[in-house]
């Protein structure tokens, strides 16, 4: 490659800076994740490394707006910005399915949310053993501070034992007959024991939606994320996040922080601790602030 080369990688979860130690010149390692199916899809994430250039980062933006896709641009870590949350959607239904919740309801429970494709089937599109392998990469990465989920057992029950890897295989929440049209996988069933008394499905759409919300707030907490506007735009046109809400940023500002993070304070008792709520959002509520308040896109370009 010539010397003033920017490498992209298109990568959706490895950490940019862990790659570009590699490189010979990790100032022109840079992150151009682009969303499946490329051609339909018109956001592309653009990644920071740790020693990224801003001549790299404005390589990068002339090259996505080039190519007429909209550039969001976030800063590393794993799964970035829109894989990060986007497998919390995913996560949540599986979750869902380990309590005893009947498949198709979380199903339509995900649709009516305002999501385009309900969790199972999305899972099975990106293949139950992608999602297996980021998860197994994961652990091995963080060793000790490794701290399992609730869908860990039923992924490696699925991929380990049932040989169930997703649409790729025609074998996994669903199932694919030649020909003919998909349809959920009666073995889960026998697999997972149908709970006696099915849950509202009202609190299945909140939950979905406010789990990601609750991580995209995590990730401007801790800096992945620093326009709000970014957020909201690669929620809606990354993985189609419910498009009446304006994004997450923005159905957080409208439920308003104190009645959000009282929601998943409950939600965190009831399901576990992955809905509790962060330092962040604890402090606007208390505050009465807003995103768009507090982290004005022009006031802090100015």
């Amino acid at each position: 490659m010539p010397a003033a080369a920017v490498f992209g990688s298109n990568t959706s979860t490895l950490p940019i800076t862990g790659l570009a130690e590699k490189s010979s010149r990790p100032d022109r390692f840079i992150g151009i994740h682009f969303f499946s199916p490329v051609d339909r899809m018109g956001l592309v994430e653009i990644i920071m490394g740790r020693q990224t250039s801003q001549n790299t980062l404005a390589a990068a933006i002339d090259f996505v707006r080039r190519i007429k896709k909209t550039p969001i641009v976030v800063n590393d870590s794993r799964g970035f910005y829109t894989s990060r949350v986007f497998s919390t959607y995913v996560n949540e239904g599986v979750a869902m399915l380990g309590e005893g919740v009947a498949p198709a309801l979380i199903e339509n429970a995900g649709r009516m949310c305002g999501m385009p494709v309900g969790p199972l089937a999305v899972n099975d599109e990106v293949s139950l053993e992608l999602t297996w392998n980021i998860l197994d990469q994961t652990r091995r990465d963080e060793g000790a501070a490794y701290r399992p989920g609730p869908t860990d057992a039923l992924l490696e029950e699925m991929v380990k034992k049932q040989n169930r890897l997703g649409k790729k295989n025609r074998k996994g929440w669903y199932d694919y007959p030649e020909g003919g049209k998909k349809k959920l996988w009666p073995g889960l069933a026998q697999l997972i024991k149908p709970a006696a008394t099915q849950p509202d499905v009202e609190e299945l759409k909140k939950r979905f939606l406010y789990i990601q919300a609750l991580e995209t707030a995590r990730c401007f907490e801790e800096g992945v994320l620093t326009d709000v506007r970014d957020a909201d735009v690669g929620a809606i046109q990354g993985w189609g996040f419910a498009p009446y809400t304006g994004g997450p940023l923005s159905l957080i500002d409208t439920l308003g922080a104190a009645g959000f993070v009282r929601e998943c304070e409950r939600m965190a008792q009831a399901y576990g601790e992955r809905f509790t709520p962060n330092k962040l959002l604890r402090e606007m509520a208390a505050k009465h602030e807003t995103f768009y308040g507090r982290f004005n896109p022009k006031q802090q370009a100015a």
